[in-house]
């Protein structure tokens, strides 16, 4: 059973930046940031594959948002930047031990463990 647990949610004014970490109890081949917004689906992120470093972003942050891995740490990183209201919701963290292609990342189905996610909340 593979524990995650993610960091660094918080409050932030639109434009700010906050760096979310999500740490795994062991590796895995493929972690994922999601987040919910009140009243919305979950929706993807971005995700990241830990042999290659390959990685994946939803259209809605791309070029706001970096994912990035520690191997020594077997911690995720989610750096946002210029960050918008529309951000606003429950970032959580989903992992499965294998690798995944690059058109299964974005969908929930595939993971095996989820963490209990991070607030963040983007004020206008």
């Amino acid at each position: 059973q593979v524990q995650l647990e993610e960091s660094g949610g918080g409050w932030v004014q639109a434009g700010g930046s906050l760096r979310l970490s999500c740490a795994a109890s062991e590796r895995t081949g493929t972690t994922a940031w999601f987040r919910q917004a009140p009243g919305k689906e979950r929706e993807f992120v971005a995700g990241i594959r830990w042999n290659n470093g390959a990685t994946l972003y939803a259209e809605s942050v791309k070029g706001r948002v970096t994912i990035s891995r520690d191997n020594a740490k077997n911690t995720v990183y989610l750096q946002m930047n210029s960050l918008k209201p529309e951000d606003t919701g429950v970032y959580v963290c989903a992992a499965r031990p294998g690798w995944l292609v690059q058109s299964q990342i974005p969908y929930s189905r595939h993971y095996d463990y989820w963490g209990q996610g991070t607030q963040v909340t983007v004020s206008s």
